[in-house]
């Protein structure tokens, strides 16, 4: 039995700058990642997205990057492993008062941009990512790239892993996503971003930019909300993978 979580990056507008349509994408996933403040976000909007969450039965997780509103967190930054905790901690913080208020129980974490692409590559900074998730509640699944470093720091730390892969991004050999400013990084023809998928769930293998075939392990699929197509491409998503016999549950169910 085949069997994946949909993931979004949501609640990314902030003040009266609105990003994505998560009004429209939340009903079509499982798993929304919640931006925290530091990246994008700010109270209302966390607030209002935990509320569209709820209605609509999903499960909602932490999504904390660098502290760079301008940069939208896909600026790289120079800390310590002792500030990259204090980041995860402060923004778990700010996110589980809003899941609390809502009285939902916060799934799990994924990290942002930048953060999330250093970590995948950096032992010691996924380490310091994971010691906040487990000081502040072990039971948080963490969603990381499959085959990076925070995978093998939340495994080596005991906590639930789920391993995540993305329909519309390039991969390098080493299971790396291409850099967005490398031509071909973006996957823009839906069917073969789509066929990618199924094959990435099934086979558990994707073809690398090079053109050669590497390992790769499908939990969950980021989805994302923000670009002109995306609620189309979601609901085809869905459609093919229901079609491919493919279960889509949410990641509490899957790891």
């Amino acid at each position: 039995m085949y069997r994946v979580d949909l993931n979004s990056d949501l609640g990314e507008s902030f003040g009266r700058y609105t990003l994505g349509m998560d009004d429209k994408i939340i009903p079509l996933i499982t798993s929304a990642n919640v931006a925290c403040g530091y990246h994008a976000s700010d109270p209302v909007v966390m607030g209002k997205t935990i509320a569209m969450a709820k209605e609509a039965g999903i499960r909602v997780g932490a999504h904390p990057g660098f502290p760079d509103l301008m940069g939208f967190g896909r600026r790289n930054m120079a800390v310590s492993p002792e500030e990259a905790k204090a980041y995860t901690t402060y923004q778990l913080g700010a996110l589980d008062a809003f899941c609390r208020a809502h009285e939902m129980k916060m799934q799990h974490v994924k990290p942002h941009g930048a953060l999330y692409n250093m970590a995948a590559k950096d032992y010691a900074l996924s380490r310091a990512i994971c010691e906040a998730i487990a000081e502040f509640d072990s039971s948080l699944i963490v969603l990381a790239l499959s085959g990076g470093e925070l995978a093998h720091a939340a495994r080596d730390m005991g906590l639930r892993t789920a391993l995540e892969v993305f329909a519309d991004r390039a991969y390098e050999e080493d299971g790396s996503l291409v850099n967005r400013r490398k031509e071909g990084a973006m996957i823009t023809d839906e069917e073969e971003a789509i066929a990618r998928v199924v094959r990435m769930i099934k086979e558990k293998k994707v073809t690398a930019i090079t053109g050669k075939d590497i390992p790769i392990q499908a939990d969950s699929v980021c989805v994302h909300g923000d670009g002109a197509k995306a609620l189309a491409f979601v609901e085809r998503i869905r459609d093919t993978l229901t079609a491919e016999g493919i279960e889509i549950r949410s990641l509490d169910e899957i790891v």
